[in-house]
């Protein structure tokens, strides 16, 4: 045999001997794998671990919740009324006054001095009018009233009105003067606090130059807005009483202070926007609301009794509409359509159709859950049990440890 055809009879031999060995490992994978998708069969079978909550009945209130801004319930811009030199201020910033209390002093000599003038015009006009007094009782008494002309009578008498109106004029004078004097001592209209002043102390100011702006606190407001679409739910409500209206956190959940009440509703609804405009009142007797604040708002319009609740988890949704795992009595699942009639909080909604009281429901755990599987029922935050310990696979070598 020549040497070529020893070389072609070799390499058919090499490739024939691979090829058997290619298959034999290819077998033994593929069977492998068959062992594999038994023991996933297997495993299929055996109880999932789930959370199971039962629906409750329970009294459910009915809110709308919107963002909304804390405005002052009245601020006033303190001005002086005269004008003159700033002796003194007598607040500090960020000091809460009570109305009528003093907050700065203007220079008051000239007011003075134009209260000591009137005064002194009505002390003179009252003297006058004394004289022309005792002239006319003198000359109209019976023993003198024979001997005086009736025109000289007549000029008598109207001497005693024009002095009286002279007096009159000089307490009119004083009053004035009285109160431009009162303008110098600069108080407080309301009760609040006092913001950053505008002006220091030694500066002439004039009338209506602003000196501070005083905020009243407590009570506040809240302003905020709502659909137009909710107008008539809320006007109904609304004749049953005072509507009840909280604060949130800032995730919007827990109520920060829910001694609100609503107290107006808008006149008008915003062409713009298609809102219309609530105002809700605050004790606020901690000060935990501030002016210009951004807040979320709940306002409760009624509530529904009896409704069957559940945790939201609960609910899944798909292109055919919300539904639950409903947990039998031999552990295993079924999937039940439900209506939900509505939020209660971040946690739970109501369901208006398809559960009872009582009724489990899986709440973690779905994503491993078709019709009929087998559950193992957990209560919310227990733990699922150990898995049992699966068996070796394949046979061990002789004398391996």
């Amino acid at each position: 045999m020549s040497r070529f055809w020893k070389i072609v009879l070799l390499t058919v031999t090499v490739l024939l001997v691979v090829g058997i060995g290619y298959r034999a490992l290819g077998g033994g994978k593929q069977a492998g794998g068959s062992a594999a998708i038994g023991r996933a069969a297997g495993q299929d079978r055996e109880p999932v671990p789930v959370t199971v909550v039962a629906a409750e009945r329970r009294n459910v209130p009915v809110y709308v919740t919107a963002q909304g801004t804390v405005t002052a319930y009245s601020t006033v811009t303190v001005s002086p009324q005269v004008g003159g030199e700033l002796l003194s201020v007598n607040f500090r910033e960020g000091q809460a006054v009570k109305k009528g209390e003093l907050l700065a002093q203007i220079d008051p000599r000239t007011f003075q001095a134009q209260y000591d003038q009137a005064a002194a015009s009505k002390r003179q006009n009252q003297a006058l009018l004394a004289t022309a007094q005792s002239n006319f009782e003198r000359s109209n008494s019976p023993e003198y009233r024979q001997f005086v002309a009736q025109t000289d009578l007549t000029t008598l008498r109207n001497q005693v009105a024009q002095y009286q109106a002279a007096v009159a004029a000089s307490q009119a004078s004083m009053d004035q003067a009285r109160v431009q004097l009162d303008y110098t001592r600069i108080r407080s209209p309301i009760d609040g606090v006092t913001g950053i002043r505008a002006v220091d102390p030694g500066n002439v100011v004039g009338a209506g130059t602003p000196i501070v702006t005083v905020t009243q606190l407590h009570p506040i407001h809240v302003l905020f807005n709502l659909p137009e679409q909710q107008l008539e739910a809320v006007r109904t409500a609304q004749q049953d009483g005072p509507l009840r209206t909280a604060t949130l956190d800032r995730e919007g959940g827990e109520a920060v202070n829910e001694d609100g009440r609503l107290q107006v509703v808008d006149n008008q609804i915003s062409s713009n926007s298609g809102t219309f405009r609530l105002r809700a009142e605050f004790p606020n007797p901690d000060g935990a609301l501030w002016p210009g604040q951004f807040v979320n708002v709940r306002m409760q319009l009624s509530e529904l009794p009896d409704a069957v609740v559940v945790p939201a988890e609960a609910v899944q949704r798909s292109s055919t509409g919300d539904f639950v795992y409903l947990v039998a009595a031999d552990d295993t699942v079924t999937l039940r359509e439900v209506v939900q009639g509505g939020q209660v909080d971040d946690s739970h909604v109501v369901i208006g159709h398809g559960l009872q009281p009582g009724d489990k429901v899986v709440t973690e755990g779905q994503f491993r859950l078709k019709e009929g599987s087998a559950v193992t029922p957990l209560a919310p935050g227990q733990a699922p049990p150990e898995p049992a310990a699966a068996p070796a696979d394949g046979p061990q070598r002789p004398g391996a440890r």
